[in-house]
């Protein structure tokens, strides 16, 4: 199993990934955006790393990490953003493997946290993250959008609650 820092190239399959990946966990795609989005990662080190997930010559899945830096955790930290495997590789311990390569790489960058979220019922995802180490700190983990795109969405719940 390879773990190949993405490349430009690999836009394309890795968008297709994101939308079967976005549509499982239920959430919105906008594929312009995601496209934008891919390009600064991969062009920008300081950001994060974006990996493709290669158990042989294909594509399996891709990970992305992106950095932070944190008080509590003493200096940079990091957060698995987007983890996916496609269905066919899914339980024969290939998630383990990226994540034992993705936690060596992170600490060889100098991260002293690695963060990331598991829905609620994602079992398998939970089971593996804990036998890895991920740990719940008890905390809730809150968003909030602040790009364009969240000005159009909060006005549509507006409007919808004036009806």
């Amino acid at each position: 199993m390879t773990l190949r820092l993405a490349r430009s190239d690999d836009a394309d399959r890795i968008l297709e990934m994101m939308s079967a990946f976005y549509a499982e966990s239920d959430m919105p795609l906008d594929r312009g955006q995601a496209r934008a989005a891919l390009a600064t990662l991969t062009a920008d080190p300081a950001l994060g790393r974006l990996w493709t997930i290669q158990p042989g010559n294909a594509l399996a899945g891709y990970i992305a990490v992106t950095f932070g830096f944190s008080l509590e955790y003493l200096g940079r930290d990091a957060f698995i953003d987007d983890f996916y495997i496609e269905p066919p590789h899914r339980g024969r311990g290939l998630g383990n493997s990226v994540l034992e390569i993705v936690e060596s790489e992170c600490r060889a960058l100098g991260v002293r946290a690695l963060h990331l979220e598991v829905g609620r019922g994602n079992a398998a995802g939970q089971s593996l993250y804990r036998k890895r180490g991920f740990r719940d700190n008890d905390r809730q983990l809150l968003s909030l959008r602040l790009g364009p795109e969240s000005r159009d969405a909060s006005r549509q719940d507006a409007s919808a609650k004036k009806r």
